[in-house]
């Protein structure tokens, strides 16, 4: 039967890297039950490398993906950019064993203006194509802001039209908060995607104890800005039908992803995630 593999992206864990350090992070991962990792966020020095390589084969775990910039996502903003650091994030995908570099978001820079998100793409376009000469395919992780419309297309739709070697991360919290059906959506990217990011999309509480009603513009601030993101089986995605459509779709690894776990623990979460796949009936892609 075909099935998927469930992993983690790490940048939920870079405070964990940072306290525990990464060998000790993945130990603790693959504790959970997870053996593959999407690495982000994490300084890919020469000491973090060597030691997720040793995590990697020590706790067999899969790295499924790096991620890098095309280009600084803002002018001067320091860390590792394709267009400075071609050989070294190669080396890197090479050291750790790894076919799938990612992509995090536009360059601040571009967003909210095409041309420049077009000259952008174009570039990731010609990386997309250099990286596969080394056996390594590129994609572009998705945010809300690619379902912005010009002349009434997504601008996502506008860059899977103006590409052919660049692939796409979907995330499907993202893909709600943008208004748009996640598993239909991913089922138009049949081909196109490798990778997964799940998370759960929650309405969450509003504290209406210290709001003076007096001043209406800030419960409206309060009222609209309620979205959380949600370990899985905590929200209201249809998450076995993303599921199903992802694997459907060409997608090899489903990520365990929160941008931010509001003071839990983030290995409680990915705990209650895990637990939630399983008892959905994915535990064999764990």
């Amino acid at each position: 039967m075909k099935k998927g593999k469930i992993g983690v992206q790490m940048m939920m864990l870079k405070g964990k890297v940072e306290e525990l350090g990464a060998y000790e992070t993945m130990r603790k991962v693959s504790e959970l039950g997870y053996h593959a990792v999407e690495v982000s966020q994490i300084p890919m020095t020469p000491e973090n490398v060597a030691e997720i390589k040793r995590a990697s084969q020590d706790f067999d775990i899969k790295i499924a993906a790096l991620s890098a910039a095309v280009e600084p996502m803002l002018p001067g903003m320091p860390g590792e950019a394709l267009t400075s650091d071609f050989e070294k994030i190669v080396n890197d995908c090479k050291t750790l064993d790894c076919n799938f570099l990612r992509i995090g978001m536009l360059p601040l820079t571009a967003i909210g203006h095409k041309d420049k998100i077009m000259e952008f793409i174009g570039k990731a376009e010609e990386m997309a194509h250099r990286l596969a000469e080394h056996g390594i395919e590129l994609y572009y992780h998705t945010h809300h802001i690619e379902f912005q419309k010009y002349d009434g297309q997504y601008l996502l739709d506008i860059i899977k039209n103006n590409t052919t070697k660049l692939g796409f991360e979907l995330d499907v919290h993202w893909i709600q908060r943008a208004g748009v059906n996640p598993v239909e959506f991913v089922k138009e990217y049949t081909g196109r995607i490798s990778l997964l990011h799940l998370k759960d999309y929650r309405i969450g509480q509003i504290d209406t104890s210290e709001i003076d009603f007096k001043d209406m513009g800030k419960f409206f601030d309060l009222f609209t800005n309620t979205i959380e993101f949600a370990e899985l089986g905590e929200g209201n995605l249809d998450i076995k039908g993303i599921m199903e459509a992802g694997l459907e779709s060409g997608a090899q690894y489903f990520l365990v992803e929160q941008d931010d776990t509001y003071g839990r623990d983030p290995f409680d979460c990915l705990e209650i995630s895990a637990n939630h796949l399983r008892k959905l009936g994915y535990s064999d892609w764990f």
